[in-house]
């Protein structure tokens, strides 16, 4: 994801991708016709609902948090997104319950979809340091 557009936490995300050529998984999918792979478009639009979930639980990253990628429904590929297209990816977060998330998610390339999927995500569960490994 090259850019947020707009985030409104506990609703919507926005965000661009632009498809470049350099890109490292065009020279393998596919030489005669590069294709941009559709896990690399779901990477994608969960790294969009995965801010979206940091924005909305109101904690700045760092090593010791995590959202963890738990499932996922419902994905569908409707055209194919190639070099030059530029990926708008958005994520509406549907509900939390029991510690997942989960989120309605669609890619957009000029207005018309390429790809959706519903994502669930949950946080990482805390854990104590052990007794051994907390300073002295």
């Amino acid at each position: 994801m090259d850019r947020v557009l707009e985030c409104t936490p506990g609703k919507t995300i926005r965000a661009l991708k632009n498809v470049t050529f350099n890109e490292p998984f065009f020279t393998g999918h596919f030489p005669h016709r590069p294709v941009m792979p559709g896990v690399m478009i779901i990477e994608a639009l969960a790294q969009a609902a995965g801010i979206l979930a940091f924005r909305t639980a109101g904690v700045f990253p760092d090593e010791h948090s995590r959202f963890f990628f738990v499932g996922i429904d419902k994905a569908r590929f409707r055209k194919p997104v190639e070099p030059g297209d530029q990926l708008i990816l958005k994520a509406e977060l549907v509900r939390a319950f029991k510690g997942i998330w989960k989120f309605a998610t669609v890619a957009e390339v000029d207005g018309e979809e390429v790809a959706s999927a519903e994502m669930m995500v949950t946080p990482e569960a805390r854990v104590a340091p052990a007794a051994a490994d907390a300073p002295t």
